[in-house]
């Protein structure tokens, strides 16, 4: 069973970004699941995937571009999730230095507009993973390692995400 509620409620700027990131999460959610309904699932994975993944990278080289020392985690840190954006997951860091960046987030607003569509637990799980090579290749453009761990769509508490030196 997963749970996924905002503790943070009354932030104008944290509630615009969660609602424009709930919004872009919609589109992928309803893409996937009416090619499943078509019987064109894998193929829908490819593409969603396919995109993901070079969004990821494009991302990830814009926050090279504007990271002031991205050999460091902790700049890379403050550059890919400034306060707005980590109030929005609700992120703490469990260690922020030059080579590691080990975080956990307690809300996940993509994962939000699955639930509101009402997509069962495996849908939610399958979505999440996908959106997560949005991060496994910001890592790959930084010349970092990533590791993912628990997730809130595995019905986890946080998702605890880690990005390294490698």
């Amino acid at each position: 069973m997963i749970t996924n509620e905002a503790k943070i409620t009354d932030n104008e700027m944290v509630n615009v970004r969660r609602s424009a990131t709930e919004h872009r999460s919609t589109w992928t959610g309803l893409t996937y699941v009416k090619a499943r309904e078509a019987g064109q699932a894998e193929q829908a994975e490819k593409f969603i995937r396919e995109a993901v993944v070079e969004t990821g990278r494009t991302q990830g080289e814009e926050l090279k571009a504007a990271c002031p020392d991205p050999e460091n985690l902790s700049s890379f840190g403050d550059t890919f999730l400034p306060p707005d954006v980590a109030k929005t997951f609700e992120l703490t860091y469990l260690k922020k230095s030059k080579d590691i960046l080990e975080m956990e987030f307690h809300y996940c607003p993509l994962l939000k507009a699955w639930q509101k569509l009402g997509f069962d637990d495996a849908t939610c799980e399958k979505l999440c993973d996908i959106a997560m090579d949005g991060d496994r290749n910001i890592a790959k453009a930084m010349g970092y390692g990533f590791k993912l761990g628990d997730t809130i769509a595995n019905g986890c508490k946080t998702c605890h995400i880690t990005y390294f030196k490698k």
